[in-house]
C-alpha cells in the first residue's frame, strides 16, 4: 500500500474529528472514479462498518460506495449486508450518511443494482416500526430515483411507484411521489 494511502486509512481512526474529516474528504475525493488501490483498503473500510466510533463506520460506508465502481471481483457481493446494516444504526445520521450514499452500489453493474434494490426494498418495508421511518422511506426512495437517472430503467421506476402505492398516509404518498415529477 503506498504510505500515503496508508496514512489516509489510518488517520480514518484517529480521535481527532478534524483528522477524520480530511481522511474522508481525501478517500472520497480520490474515489470519485474508478481506482487501483480499492482492495487495498476494502477489509479495513468493511471492518469499521462495526467500528465503536459512528463517524468511522459513517466514513466506510460512504467510501465503500465509492469503491463500488472500483470492484471488479464484486466483494461488495459478501459485504453488503454489513454495508446495509448501517443503514439500521443506532445514529440515525450515521444510517442516513450511508443511506444517502447507496444508490452507487446501484450503478456498479447488473449484479450490484439487483442486490441494492432487494436491499432497499428489504428496508423499505422492515422500518415502518422505526422512529424515523418516513425519512428512512424518503431516502430509499431517492435512491430509485437517482438510479433511475442514471439507467433510465423503467422497472426501477415501476419498483418505486409500487413501494409507494403501499403508503397508507395521504401526506406520506405525495411526498414520495414528488420526487417522481417530471418523470
Amino acid at each position: 500500500m503506498k504510505p500515503e494511502l496508508e496514512q489516509t486509512l489510518a488517520d480514518l481512526h484517529s480521535k481527532n474529528k478534524n483528522v477524520q474529516d480530511t481522511s474522508f474528504t481525501t478517500l472520497m475525493t480520490a474515489s470519485k472514479e474508478q481506482v487501483d488501490w480499492a482492495y487495498e483498503v476494502w477489509d479495513e473500510l468493511v471492518k469499521t462498518l462495526s467500528s465503536k466510533d459512528n463517524r468511522q463506520r459513517a466514513i466506510a460506508s460512504q467510501v465503500l460506495c465509492n469503491l463500488a465502481k472500483s470492484d471488479p471481483e464484486n466483494r461488495l457481493a459478501k459485504d453488503f449486508d454489513a454495508l446495509l446494516n448501517v443503514t439500521r444504526d443506532e445514529r440515525f445520521v450515521t444510517a442516513r450518511h450511508c443511506m444517502q450514499s447507496l444508490w452507487k452500489v446501484g450503478i456498479a453493474g447488473e449484479a450490484q443494482e439487483k442486490q441494492l434494490i432487494e436491499g432497499l426494498e428489504l428496508r423499505y418495508h422492515e422500518c415502518v416500526s422505526e422512529k424515523n421511518c418516513t425519512l428512512i422511506r424518503y431516502d430509499i426512495l431517492q435512491n430509485f430515483k437517482t438510479l433511475y437517472e442514471h439507467s433510465k430503467k423503467d422497472t426501477l421506476k415501476a419498483r418505486a411507484l409500487s413501494l409507494i402505492d403501499l403508503e397508507l398516509d395521504p401526506k406520506y404518498r405525495k411526498k414520495y411521489l414528488g420526487l417522481w415529477k417530471g418523470n
